[in-house]
């Protein structure tokens, strides 16, 4: 019986090399991987040995017999990979090609940011025993978008921070939670003390949709929302009104789904999770009834992976609605679908909204509306959000044979009082680091930082993550991001140039105290994390997080018995 790669796939390709027989697919060095939604065995070459689920740090592999009925579709969706993309015979497993190191001292690198691309590169800088790796994150708490970005209807995808657990408690490791870099420490400063600078900063910026009424209250970033409902300190205190029965959402990634579900989704199942407090309270009272997602795009073409939108059919008390008329399919659409050039998961993903359109709605439900070929125009209201205009678009092929939207003269106009626009992200420049405005990224080289986006290499400054490569991928896209920037950096000090005399860690955290006190090391954040966890134990949820940053200067030295420090 075949094993069965499920929702939770984190992509990080761990299972790749320990399978025997080859038949995980796409790999790191294949095309497919960098647009790949999830990894795929294949069913009749899989020898059932289990190898792959022991690798799998989100415990997302099952014995297809063993497939929940939530799962029991992924059965399909991994054959219908390999009927694209067949196994070619003498294909080989991956081989590690990080560079080997020469016996040049100790390495000593600074990571910014405390995420998966910054986890991930830690990790691979210390499979060697003579490196010294310091992380600097400016919450008092790690792992990024894993703890303030997944929604909390996920633990299986958070699962992957035990992996970087093992990672942190390691003596090479040292982190510098709520130090912000910038304000406590400079990047000349982090030079002067480290071999080589990595920055894994994410793309935190929203991108806007520029039209009239974008200001109005009532419309916000959906990053704002989620980083509100899964308690980042930054955003506790914010507010939103959900008084009105119908939010709109602009945008039908991933992101825009999750939103959908937390607005809609049983308020009892969210208690059961690390949902913030403060929005499982606003929850509750929500008068919420329907959420409706704008794509700009054709189903053919929309944001949303295939586990994400196939996970909607199993949300208890909720329809998944669309108009059967939207799912007319424009001529370059249906020729990719039917001359079987599309991607497998572009032709389930319709084939899904056509199945969700069938779906008779339950009176009484709360209702998911997916509009294709929608944008908004503008947000209508005097003093808060009363409504959205609409137009309706169409998909024009350009000279390189890529489809644009191009609005039509057909417009309607939605009542909503919550407006949640989920557009894309964009990085924010660094003080002393290069930035390329046009993209939102840190201009480079396979992760060498450049003076411009043509110029040369900055010795010893390096990039990983969103900030690298744009927002895109999923958590374990950073895996491969990470490995091809540390390559680099070996290979650079392999060769001797990062070859200078730098400070100490004693040094360093002398510097560090001086300018932030408050400073949270790993054994401040592992008690943070039991005081959260124990909150949650008493109410049976995972966790309760900690929302309020001096809560969690005083949690973090119950463990070290220090002194309480005012900032």
């Amino acid at each position: 019986m075949a094993y069965v790669i499920t929702q939770a796939c984190c992509n990080d390709a761990s299972c790749v090399a320990t399978c025997p027989v080859n038949c995980i697919h796409p790999t790191p060095d294949e095309a497919q991987f960098k647009t790949t939604e999830m990894l795929y065995i294949e069913p009749d070459t899989c020898i059932d040995c289990g190898a792959c689920v022991d690798a799998c740090p989100v415990a997302a592999i099952f014995p297809q017999d063993q497939l929940s009925d939530a799962d029991a579709r992924y059965a399909e969706i991994n054959a219908n990979y390999y009927e694209k993309y067949p196994l070619q015979e003498g294909w080989q497993p991956l081989q590690a090609t990080d560079a080997k190191r020469v016996d040049l001292g100790t390495l000593r690198v600074a990571i910014v940011g405390a995420g998966p691309a910054a986890s991930y590169a830690a990790e691979q800088l210390l499979v060697h025993s003579d490196v010294e790796v310091e992380v600097f994150e400016k919450l008092p708490t790690p792992w990024g978008l894993i703890r303030a970005g997944v929604a909390p209807d996920h633990p299986g995808t958070k699962v992957i921070t035990d992996a970087f657990e093992w990672t942190a408690a390691k003596d090479g490791f040292q982190f510098h939670l709520n130090v912000e870099v910038g304000k406590h420490v400079s990047h000349d400063e982090l030079v002067a003390n480290h071999h080589a600078v990595i920055y894994a900063v994410g793309a935190s910026s929203d991108r806007t949709l520029d039209i009239p009424g974008e200001d109005l209250p009532g419309s916000h970033a959906a990053t704002e929302f989620v980083a509100w409902y899964n308690g980042h300190p930054d955003y506790a205190d914010l507010s939103f009104d959900l008084s009105g029965e119908r939010a709109v959402i602009v945008g039908n990634g991933n992101v825009a789904i999750d939103v959908a579900r937390v607005l809609t989704m049983d308020v009892a199942e969210l208690a059961k999770t690390d949902i913030a407090d403060h929005a499982l309270e606003a929850l509750r009272h929500s008068n919420i009834r329907e959420v409706v997602l704008l794509g700009r795009r054709g189903p053919a073409q929309a944001a949303y992976s295939t586990p994400e939108f196939l996970a909607l059919g199993n949300l208890a008390n909720v329809d998944v609605v669309i108009d059967p008329a939207e799912l007319e399919l424009d001529a370059a659409s249906t020729h990719l679908l039917e001359s079987g050039e599309a991607e497998p998961s572009t032709a389930f993903k319709v084939q899904l909204a056509r199945e969700f359109a069938e779906r008779p709605g339950t009176p009484g439900n709360k209702r998911i509306v997916f509009r294709y070929l929608a944008s908004p125009t503008a947000v209508l209201g005097t003093d808060h959000v009363e409504a959205v205009t609409v137009v309706h678009n169409e998909l024009v092929a350009g000279a390189d044979g890529s489809l644009s939207a191009r609005p039509t003269e057909h417009s309607e106009t939605l009542d909503a009082s919550l407006v949640l626009r989920s557009i894309g992200y964009r990085g924010r420049p660094l003080e002393g680091v290069p930035f390329d405005e046009r993209r939102g990224t840190i201009p480079n080289d396979h992760g060498r930082v450049l003076e411009s986006v043509d110029g040369a290499p900055v010795n010893g400054v390096y990039v990983t993550g969103w900030i690298k490569r744009g927002p895109s991928g999923v958590i374990g896209t950073n895996k491969a991001c990470a490995k091809e920037t540390v390559r680099g950096l070996l290979e650079d000090f392999q060769s001797g140039s990062l070859s200078r005399p730098v400070g100490s860690r004693k040094e360093l955290t002398k510097l560090i105290a001086q300018r932030q006190p408050a400073r949270i090391d790993h054994r401040g954040w592992q008690a943070i994390d039991a005081a959260e966890r124990a909150r949650g134990a008493a109410s049976g949820r995972p966790r309760v997080k900690i929302t309020d940053i001096d809560e969690m200067l005083g949690a973090s030295r119950i463990r070290r018995r220090l002194p309480l420090i005012k900032r």
